[in-house]
């Protein structure tokens, strides 16, 4: 199976499905918890997530020690349909990693809201399930599974928010436009089934090769390939297939969108990768249509950072500004996989692309966790004229926004710089000059409305007086976001050795070197 072993256990399955089966678990004990416990100790509910996601990752890790005392490159398991891989590891720690500090930013907010229920932190967590089942799905079955589960909860935790009006009809574009998209998936996924008789990704890809080499413009094969792009340029909000998101980010509760803008859309990248282009040692993908979805994702990649970076100058509500920052950073990436695939498997590109999410995940949840902080009493916060004098209200707060937003600008030495760097060095290695300097024309873009909210933060004069209350758990998410990007900026080494070992590349000697 090209370098893929089952572990030797009976309950090999049982070790696979570890991390899902947990976080369901935990999923079904909150809403009976949250029965039992009076309403001001909801906090319980929280505490019981943050407490099933820790075990999750013991699961995961548990996974990984397996495969590394046994050298194995991956593990199929769940009668063929899962494949636990390296990359599955690292998205798997991604989307706790997201899903713990979404948690911690949650508490507080769900309490001033007056919605906290238990329901949240378990449809959070089934919507975790999801992810996961979309990053190791070796069967388009399980794959689409896994997508709906993470929608359909993801639907329910935009319009969470029952009494306001904005909550429930982003809720409501969200999922028209989402079942819209997925209706598209499944018509994709049902072609390719149809010309390879199944649903077997390693089965697909092997077909697909042999029709192709037969004829090489098969109108079904294409069809089928333009159709399942479409469902997944979705789910990572790129343009032309972006217009849920603004909505949708303004609409959801703050701790929501954060936790949409980095879990969300890290799912949809690993559904992507692994069914474009397989794992890492090629298992699987449309790797062999390579020469007709490139072309696609040179034109998407552009439209996706030029109609983004324009729209974001306009805005002036911060989480519908930094909802098209985020599909800006979509763009960058889908450079990464250009570049990556240009030839063969760049190790660069690939590389470039799980970087970015990885300090994607921490600076941009610190940036929505700072706009939650600013929800109290009457004051939603998520208008730029809220951040006006927020260094005089509070400075820690202040600085780390700022810190945050140099980061996503791709300013080094903070974490930021490292995701673009990849991505740009892999462009540059590839030829794609052309790409390149226009990835970073942008990027000066972002920088002109980055410094527009830090602007308003340290010369904007405030409308409210007094220091502004920030809660213990979201000084702690705040915290952790702000030590992640500072410390993967100034001393990446061990986490691009981490990216390697997932992607199974070996690190360029001369990159070692600058890293240190």
């Amino acid at each position: 199976m090209g370098g893929v072993a089952a572990l030797a256990y009976d309950w090999h399955d049982y070790v696979m499905a570890l991390p899902i089966t947990l976080l369901t678990l935990f999923a079904l004990g909150i809403l009976l918890i949250d029965l039992m416990i009076p309403p001001e100790s909801k906090w319980i509910n929280g505490a019981t997530a943050f407490i099933g996601v820790l075990f999750a990752a013991g699961g995961v890790y548990k996974i990984q020690s397996l495969m590394d005392a046994q050298h194995s490159a991956g593990a199929l398991g769940m009668m063929r349909s899962m494949l636990i891989d390296r990359v599955a590891i690292y998205f798997f720690y991604l989307f706790l990693a997201a899903t713990a500090i979404s948690i911690l930013m949650s508490m507080r907010y769900l309490q001033i809201e007056h919605e906290n229920h238990g329901e949240y932190y378990t449809l959070m967590l089934l919507s975790v399930v999801g992810m996961m089942c979309m990053a190791s799905g070796f069967d388009i079955v399980l794959m689409f599974i896994g997508l709906e589960l993470m929608a359909i909860s993801t639907y329910v935790l935009v319009g969470f928010l029952r009494r306001d009006r904005r909550s429930n009809e982003a809720a409501l574009k969200y999922l028209l436009l989402g079942a819209f998209s997925s209706g598209i998936f499944a018509y994709g996924l049902s072609l390719l089934y149809g010309l390879t008789g199944s649903t077997n990704l390693l089965a697909i890809s092997t077909q697909i090769a042999q029709i192709l080499a037969k004829d090489p413009h098969n109108a079904i094969a294409i069809v089928a390939l333009l159709t399942t792009m479409t469902g997944l340029l979705f789910k990572i909000a790129a343009v032309p297939f972006h217009q849920w998101a603004p909505d949708a980010y303004e609409g959801a509760p703050t701790c929501v969108t954060g936790f949409m803008s980095v879990a969300v859309k890290a799912a949809g990248w690993a559904l992507l990768l692994r069914i474009l282009i397989g794992s890492p040692f090629q298992l699987g993908g449309l790797i062999a249509m390579r020469s007709t979805w490139v072309p696609v994702l040179v034109f998407v990649s552009i439209a996706t950072m030029t109609g983004a970076n324009f729209a974001a100058l306009t805005q002036t509500n911060t989480k519908r500004l930094l909802a098209y920052s985020s599909i800006a950073h979509v763009g960058y990436m889908l450079l990464g996989l250009i570049a990556g695939t240009y030839t063969d498997i760049s190790s660069d590109g690939l590389k470039g692309i799980l970087i970015y999410l990885l300090v994607y995940t921490f600076m941009n949840l610190g940036a929505f966790g700072v706009i939650a902080s600013l929800r109290h009493r009457n004051v939603i916060g998520d208008e730029l004229d809220d951040l006006n004098g927020l260094y005089a209200r509070a400075p820690v707060e202040a600085v780390l926004m700022l810190i945050f937003l140099l980061s996503l600008a791709g300013i080094p030495p903070l974490a930021g710089f490292w995701g673009k760097y990849f991505i740009f060095l892999s462009l540059i290695e590839t030829g794609h000059y052309a790409l390149a300097s226009l990835g970073v024309l942008y990027s000066v873009f972002g920088l002109y409305y980055y410094l527009k909210m830090a602007n308003a933060m340290f010369m904007g004069q405030p409308e409210e007086r007094g220091l502004l209350p920030v809660s213990w758990t979201m000084r702690v998410a705040l915290g952790v976001t702000a030590f992640a990007t500072l410390f993967i900026g100034i001393m990446p080494d061990r986490f691009i050795q981490f990216v390697n070992w997932s992607a199974n590349i070996a690190q360029n000697p001369a990159m070692s070197k600058l890293v240190r």
